[in-house]
């Protein structure tokens, strides 16, 4: 058998560091970049109400018709073709927009590649009512049906593709059921959006940010629709009654601005500080049932933001009764705009489900992890059964140990937070464990359990692990955690590591008393270097390196909205309140789970299967 090289066998540039030559099969048929881009720009599609959205058709030239993959969102069609190579987050330049996917890879192999600006959004027509609209999702739907049946560029295959919002408004419209919808690959996805933007209650003004992502012509707030002008009037006076809120000069201007045509969108968050039937809109978790094409969920975990549990509460769902897989996939650092890490594993996807290519994709497990400081494997569950969930209690002078402290009535740590109007200054408590002596998995689900008191009716916890280097370096492991100490736990819906609150409405807290609060940490895969250490930080806010230097804009960088009081937390740690962290340390795993990757030491033939020397 003539030995050929990975890019003759494949058409690809590179070896990705994730495919498995155990399963990744039949790669002499993938599709190979033999085409050139074409691009028809502007076409119009008028929607059942009358409505025209235009969209930009990227086609292969040489084809008449071909499968289509649907990039959408609100952040404006043109200039996801920009020409300026990927871009760290780091750049200057770097616009989290970008998300539509690496246009020229998948239209050279035989793609039609369609990007749309939504009703409201650049050209076309209509009102915008916010990110993932109800209105937005059926739009999308009509869309869909329209590549299918009526586009002269695409035949009646139809899938989506994207990262972030063309991620998250997959889920969405595929519970809509658009007849020609093949399949969807989310590369970025959360499944409960008042978890996203209200991560525990806590309001973040992480979401302020759509007013300069989403290029509307004629903004409109979605809670107009729901409430008529008076009802909404109404909820911004109230909402800006809270002085939280309040002391906040960004948000009084869009409390005080009519027509509500100003950062509409923030707007609507603003006045949804409590779960309900605004975020069960837009959260993928109330119509998993409804859901029938195959689903592949991507993400990493992440160090902000709430990304990687929001995919295994999918995964794990019984109502999402899909063909569905998992890849937890770079790590801290990986992620470039535009977007092409995942481009090779995308490719396998929508050839196996839109070109009917046998890549492989239905013999892998479920889950495909990558363990940072070891390497990607497989694992069929998550969390893994043989996880050994061990507690690391938070003990005097900052430790951490696997040991509870065996004595009562000790005094507790305690911060003071101060709101930003008074002082830049943030006061924290940071508690750390000795250095570990072999390398140590932990991967899983994480929580704290933490026993405090504070002098007010109600506050915000933030949680922050960091992983501590052999040489002393301070890198952030989780940076999310956290919950407003009115939200009481649910103890029949929560789950290990899974903590469920009632987002509904406020319990105030008595001040003076302790109390056992329970609090989600972001997930976790990494293997501990002998000579590293594990430190839990405790904060009422959080406060951003690079705030000093920005004199404009800061509202963007203040991350979770603080309280606008000053307020003592006590937090206890003795064998009466033993306060801890659950984590999923993982004993051993078995040879084989671990990836296989092709390397120089494979050969390639006309089977296009890999073989080893």
């Amino acid at each position: 058998m003539e030995s050929k090289s990975f890019k003759e066998v494949t058409g690809l540039d590179r070896i990705p560091v994730y495919w498995d030559k155990r399963y990744t099969k039949n790669l002499e048929n993938l599709s190979k970049p033999i085409y050139t881009v074409e691009l028809i720009e502007n076409v119009p599609i008028v929607l059942k109400d009358g409505t025209t959205l235009y969209t930009d058709i990227y086609k292969p030239k040489e084809v008449q018709k071909a499968p289509a993959l649907l990039a959408w969102s609100a952040y404006g069609k043109t200039m996801q073709a920009m020409k300026r190579g990927s871009l760290p987050g780091s750049s200057n330049y770097f616009d989290h927009s970008l998300e539509a996917g690496d246009i020229d890879f998948f239209v050279t192999r035989g793609y039609t590649f369609v990007i749309p600006d939504p009703r409201g959004i650049g050209v076309s027509e209509g009102e915008f009512s916010g990110v993932y609209n109800p209105q937005e999702q059926h739009d999308c739907y009509e869309v869909i049906e329209w590549l299918g049946t009526e586009c002269p560029y695409t035949n009646d295959k139809v899938s989506m593709i994207g990262y972030s919002y063309f991620g998250i408004i997959q889920m969405l419209v595929a519970a809509l059921n658009p007849p020609h919808l093949t399949c969807i690959m989310p590369l970025s996805y959360t499944d409960d959006y008042y978890q996203h933007g209200y991560c525990g209650g806590v309001g973040n003004t992480y979401m302020s940010m759509y007013w300069e992502l989403c290029p509307s012509n004629n903004p409109t707030p979605w809670s107009l629709k729901m409430y008529g002008e008076e009802g909404l009037k109404e909820r911004m006076k109230k909402a800006n009654e809270d002085p939280d809120i309040a002391i906040i000069s960004y948000f009084n201007k869009i409390f005080n601005t009519w027509p509500a045509k100003y950062h509409t969108f923030l707007l609507d968050y603003l006045i949804h500080p409590e779960d309900g039937e605004f975020w069960a809109q837009r959260s993928a978790k109330e119509i998993y049932d409804k859901v029938n094409v195959p689903v592949y969920l991507k993400c990493g975990w992440a160090p902000t933001g709430r990304w990687s549990a929001p995919v295994f509460n999918a995964m794990n769902s019984d109502n999402l009764n899909v063909f569905k897989r998992c890849g937890v996939m770079e790590s801290y650092g990986g992620m470039e705009l535009p977007y092409r890490f995942m481009n090779e594993e995308c490719l396998r996807w929508y050839d196996h489900f839109m070109k009917g290519i046998d890549t492989g994709m239905m013999d892998e497990p479920r889950f495909k992890l990558n363990i940072i400081g070891r390497g990607y494997r497989y694992e069929n569950e998550y969390p893994l059964e043989r996880t050994a969930w061990k507690k690391l209690y938070l003990r005097t002078f900052h430790q951490m140990r696997w040991e509870s402290d065996p004595e009562d009535n000790l005094p507790p740590d305690s911060f003071t937070h101060r709101p930003p109007n008074i002082t830049n200054e943030v006061e924290s408590l940071t508690y750390r464990t000795d250095r570990f002596s072999v390398p140590t998995e932990f991967t899983g689900p994480v929580e704290l359990h933490l026993f405090a008191s504070i002098d007010a009716e109600d506050a915000n916890i933030h949680v922050k692990l960091w992983q501590i280097t052999p040489g002393g370096t301070r890198m952030p492991l989780c940076r999310t955690g956290s919950l407003k100490m009115s939200h009481e736990l649910d103890k029949e819906e929560s789950k290990i590591g899974r903590p469920a609150h009632d987002h509904t409405k406020r319990v105030k807290v008595a001040p003076g008393i302790i109390k056992e609060y329970v609090i989600e940490v972001n997930p976790m895969g990494m293997v501990f270097p002998p000579g590293s250490s594990l430190e839990l930080e405790i904060k009422a806010m959080d406060n951003f390196e690079h705030q000093d230097k920005a004199w404009q804009g800061k509202l963007g960088h203040l991350g979770p909205i603080p309280s606008a009081n000053t307020i003592n937390y006590k937090i206890y740690r003795d064998k009466e309140y033993p306060s801890y962290i659950l984590m999923p340390f993982i004993p051993s795993t078995k040879q084989e789970q671990w990836l296989q990757p092709f390397d120089n030491t494979t050969s390639f033939g006309t089977s296009g299967s890999g073989s080893t020397h």
